[in-house]
């Protein structure tokens, strides 16, 4: 019996190092902080080539030959934003420089390319009229920006994991040449709102409830329609609220920007860009179904849009490494009587505006301005 035992103990400390794997690869999506440090300080792994008045050339990568409006980020707080494509080869991409607003860029610094081309608040990236407001949400406070407007239709925007409310700034533009009042708004995991009781994400399934409390406060401060517009799972939030909400048939349209509709899908393809062996990137997505108690046969639902009951317009890229682009064409597909798809070529998930800001803007506008 004794071989037994040891046998027993080995496989015991097999399953339990397995299972120790799994949680630690499945941290990035179950944990608000570890989102948080993955999607602001990125590896940096562009390096700059050259320097020219109003020019950069950078190290070849397909971020750096990706087509759009994007920041460079280095060190704790270098900043700078780079337009159009100039000039490509092999050895490296020249783009425009359109400024640098902190730290010192020099031939050889290392760094990052990221979609946060704003950075701030609206007053203080946009030069937009805001006030600070909150949401009172089951487990607390959640705050959110407030920007005025005139029209009865209220815009509710939803930031994705990591991201935080400066998501949502590039969209404001649009929605103020509408004239529609905004609220921007946080929920739990958030800095500075309520962490949620297990200090996990579950993947919108509850965080939908701090949505449908800012959907309460805009219908409290004169609302008389709304429409929700998310980013990632932001998206899939709105999803949720518009399916689940007792106020969702004060919900005007949906405005969906690279919805998570297959969660285990994601998990998977983000480990795998980051270096992860696609098994153990399935024990991660495992792990944090496990973790969380996700619902898959309700996103499944979900997905289908089998609960969706307004105009939605779709923006997804066929390139996007971490939602699946056939999950949205199928949604669009199964409900093409109230979902239009837009799809956005060579862009990064949620990072549609910045592959084509003009394009997005149109898109958004058009769309919005039947709901008005």
């Amino acid at each position: 019996m004794r071989w037994q035992s040891a046998a027993f103990i080995a496989a015991a400390g097999a399953g339990a190092g397995i299972l120790l794997l799994g949680r630690k690869l499945s941290e990035g999506a179950v944990n608000p902080a570890a989102a948080q440090q993955e999607s602001v300080r990125p590896p940096a792994v562009l390096k700059v080539r050259a320097l020219g008045p109003g020019r950069v050339t950078l190290t070849r990568t397909p971020d750096s030959a990706r087509p759009g409006r994007y920041a460079l980020e280095w060190g704790e707080d270098g900043h700078a934003v780079v337009g159009g494509i100039l000039a490509s080869d092999a050895a490296g991409v020249t783009r425009r420089l359109e400024r640098a607003d902190a730290g010192t860029l020099a031939v050889g610094t290392e760094l990052r390319m990221t979609p946060r081309v704003l950075l701030g608040d609206p007053t203080s990236a946009l030069a937009m009229d805001f006030a600070e407001t909150t949401a009172v949400g089951e487990l607390g406070p959640l705050p959110a920006w407030l920007t005025p407007g005139v029209r009865g239709t209220w815009v509710i925007l939803v930031h994705g994991p990591g991201a935080g409310r400066e998501q949502a700034l590039p969209a404001l533009p649009t929605l103020a040449s509408l004239r529609l009042p905004t609220l921007t708004v946080t929920y739990r995991g958030d800095e500075g709102a309520p962490a949620s009781p297990d200090g996990l994400s579950h993947f919108g399934e509850t965080e939908w409830r701090d949505v449908e409390a800012a959907l309460r406060l805009a219908l409290d401060s004169g609302a008389g329609r709304v429409v929700l517009y998310g980013w990632s799972l932001g998206a899939t939030m709105a999803l949720q609220t518009a399916a689940r909400s007792d106020w969702r048939d004060k919900i005007a349209g949906l405005v969906l920007d690279s919805p998570v509709l297959d969660p285990s899908a994601s998990i998977r393809r983000d480990a795998v860009r980051s270096g992860v062996p696609a098994a153990l990137a399935e024990l991660g997505a495992l792990a944090a179904q496990g973790r969380t108690g996700v619902d898959l046969a309700g996103f499944a639902r979900l997905a289908s849009g089998a609960d969706l009951t307004v105009p939605t317009l779709l923006l997804h890229s066929p390139a996007d490494a971490s939602a699946p682009y056939e999950a949205a064409a199928a949604l669009a597909h199964h409900r093409q009587e109230l979902v239009s798809l837009h799809p956005v070529p060579d862009a990064e998930h949620a990072a549609l505006w910045n592959a084509d800001p003009d394009a997005y803007a149109e898109a958004l506008r058009r769309f919005l301005t039947p709901l008005l």
